[in-house]
């Protein structure tokens, strides 16, 4: 089923995208929740005049994201977190922690355009901040053990 996005869904694609999904996750999800429509030719066509229309506005969104990006650009994260002697983490490290230590260092993203893995033991992960479409920015996020004097 091709579905015409109505905004960003991380892990599927961004706003105004053409899609294929299951049928049973578009007609049972995205289009009840206002996420996506068909894309029928009709809508199509209409999203492509739109597009046409809004290409300005899409390249300032972009030069904005851009901005937003080289902000973050050699930013790296250390996050202390409680680890057991065989240096499994006590729970886990992951985009709240991540978005907690931006927060703290006077950046502000929303984490929901944060992807990681969750981080369960200690070293070095890395963290994807999806400002836009074409503009993705990757944070190292070191884990080590909060109390270090541990042999």
């Amino acid at each position: 089923m091709e579905i015409i996005l109505k905004e960003d869904i991380i892990g599927l694609g961004y706003k105004n995208d053409i899609v294929n999904v299951k049928s049973g996750y578009g007609r049972n999800y995205l289009i009840p929740q206002g996420k996506g429509v068909i894309a029928s030719p009709m809508a199509k066509k209409i999203l492509a005049e739109n597009l046409k229309q809004q290409a300005h506005k899409l390249a300032a969104l972009k030069a904005e994201a851009e901005k937003k990006a080289e902000a973050l650009n050699g930013v790296a994260l250390e996050i202390a977190a409680k680890v057991s002697a065989t240096g499994q983490l006590y729970g886990s490290v992951g985009v709240n922690q991540v978005t907690e230590e931006l927060k703290k260092l006077g950046h502000e993203v929303d984490r929901k355009i944060i992807t990681m893995k969750d981080a369960k033991t200690v070293g070095d992960f890395v963290a994807l901040v999806h400002f836009h479409k074409e503009v993705t920015v990757e944070i190292p996020v070191k884990v080590v053990a909060e109390n270090a004097e541990e042999p």
